[in-house]
């Protein structure tokens, strides 16, 4: 350094200490959450993995307020609703298997879970591997505890037929809009008898009354399926198409979510097949074309201050991804989420 004068005043207040001094307020607020006995923090890799390095909590849910929890964070191991490759069952331990994810949101200025009581409660209790049916009579009873608590559900697939089911708890009393950042609407109809596949979630949710179309704009959409998808157009969805993400530019998508949106209440449904294989190749029904990683986050963090009462990220399949990229960004994902929703939770309470 040239300037002498600034280097022995560096000196003066940094040499000699140990990293976990610092002085900046607002980073001082998030290091006094890290570091124990000085500089000393947990080992990332050591320990039991949890959702976003949350507390364990599954006694919760033997409790009728779930421990007065603010935020649940839940696995849903099921994926007998998927249409092509098998595997997000496994999700939820992929994600949780994901370290140092946060706590600071250095976008948002946050620390989420230093503002809101959080914890990973465990997996939805199955009766059953082996019905897609019951599985889905288990979710949407699960859910509904949750919901009458007053806790908001933030949840990892799982295949997405998981979310049809959580929004009839989540939307029972009122229709909520919904967030839905996808390659694929996942509006289409019965198959083979079949109504709960990870195709047509969101045809279930509108018909059931519990999702408002007019208040649900879906992004990234994209592929093969399009002729499938006539009923986001037929109800009154936005569809937002993968490749109108450049020439549109994220700042207009962000502004036109929050119009569809609006202030009412809001569910946030991240596909990590709404990612590009090329960062997220670890999902059962890949198409290529899709977002970036920084274009979702962007997204998400654009979004603060929706009045989110959910969400969940779902199909990750770790098998098809050697490198774990899919479930990082999931993982990822869920933070952002995390913070939505706690800034709802702040708002809501001030009201």
């Amino acid at each position: 350094m040239s300037d002498q004068e600034k280097l022995e005043k560096l000196r003066a207040k940094y040499a000699g200490i140990g990293g976990g001094v610092v002085y900046d307020e607002t980073f001082k607020r998030v290091a006094e959450l890290q570091f124990k006995d000085g500089e000393k923090r947990v080992w990332p890799w050591a320990g039991a993995a949890t959702l976003l390095d949350a507390p364990y909590r599954p006694d919760a849910q033997e409790q009728a307020d779930f421990g007065g929890l603010d935020v649940a964070l839940v696995g849903v191991p099921m994926d007998l609703g998927v249409t092509n490759r098998a595997g997000a069952r496994l999700g939820p331990r992929a994600v949780r298997a994901i370290e140092r994810i946060g706590p600071y949101e250095h976008v948002l200025n946050m620390v989420p879970a230093a503002e809101a009581k959080v914890a990973d409660i465990g997996d939805v209790p199955f009766r059953s591997r082996f019905s897609l049916d019951s599985c889905h009579e288990d979710i949407e009873a699960f859910y509904k505890k949750i919901v009458a608590a007053g806790v908001i559900p933030l949840s990892v697939g799982g295949d997405h037929s998981i979310t049809g089911s959580i929004l009839k708890a989540v939307g029972e009393k009122r229709p909520v809009g919904m967030l839905h950042i996808d390659a694929h609407c996942d509006t289409s109809g019965t198959y083979e008898g079949a109504k709960f596949h990870h195709g047509g979630p969101f045809r279930n949710a509108v018909l059931d009354g519990v999702l408002d179309p007019t208040r649900t704009i879906q992004i990234g959409i994209r592929g093969g399926a399009e002729f499938l998808w006539e009923f986001s157009y037929d109800s009154g969805m936005t569809v937002i198409h993968a490749e109108e993400v450049t020439g549109t530019g994220m700042p207009a998508i962000i502004a036109k979510a929050k119009q569809v949106l609006g202030d009412g209440p809001v569910y946030v449904s991240f596909d990590v097949d709404s990612l590009d294989p090329a960062f997220a190749p670890g999902t059962g029904t890949p198409e290529i074309g899709g977002l970036t990683s920084r274009e979702v986050l962007e997204l998400l963090r654009g979004l603060n201050g929706l009045d989110v009462v959910g969400g969940d990220v779902v199909e990750v399949a770790p098998q098809y991804d050697a490198t774990s990229n899919t479930a990082h960004a999931a993982a990822q994902v869920l933070f952002e989420i995390f913070c939505l929703s706690v800034t709802a939770l702040k708002a809501r309470k001030e009201r």
